[in-house]
């Protein structure tokens, strides 16, 4: 009984970080996917000193991974793929960290290891502790 609650509450703190990490990743991808460079450099100045390619790819990547942190578990169609969304979303993450760290911006890494550890966490829990299930 401990167990099955165990994983009860194990299944809802993975919906919750799947949730609110799905969310943050589609604002943020669809943000670097789709404003002109002015306005990104207003809240992310590093964008002026990146090509504008590479900016828009990171936006592509983060809202592509926090589709994939939702959808496939939503619609249980290859939820699989919620777990190799997670694992790609941990990578953008080390990359930002090691990027920011490149150019000594320290105070940003803070926030690159929580979105690490919670897309690490999700891919855990939906590898190992609380998969789910496909339909049919």
């Amino acid at each position: 009984m401990a167990n099955q609650q165990n994983s009860k509450a194990i299944n809802i703190a993975l919906w919750v970080a799947q949730a609110l990490l799905g969310a943050m990743f589609l604002m943020a991808g669809t943000m670097k996917a789709s404003q002109p460079v002015e306005a990104l450099a207003e809240s992310l100045p590093w964008v002026t000193s990146m090509p504008l390619g590479l900016v828009r790819f990171i936006g592509i990547s983060e809202l592509l991974g926090g589709l994939g942190l939702l959808l496939p578990s939503l619609l249980r169609i290859k939820p699989f793929l919620t777990v190799w969304a997670a694992i790609g979303l941990v990578a953008v993450m080390l990359l930002a960290a090691l990027f920011h760290a490149s150019r000594g911006e320290f105070s940003a890494i803070g926030m690159n290891v929580v979105l690490m550890a919670l897309s690490a966490f999700i891919a855990w829990g939906r590898s190992k502790k609380v998969p789910i299930l496909a339909k049919g």
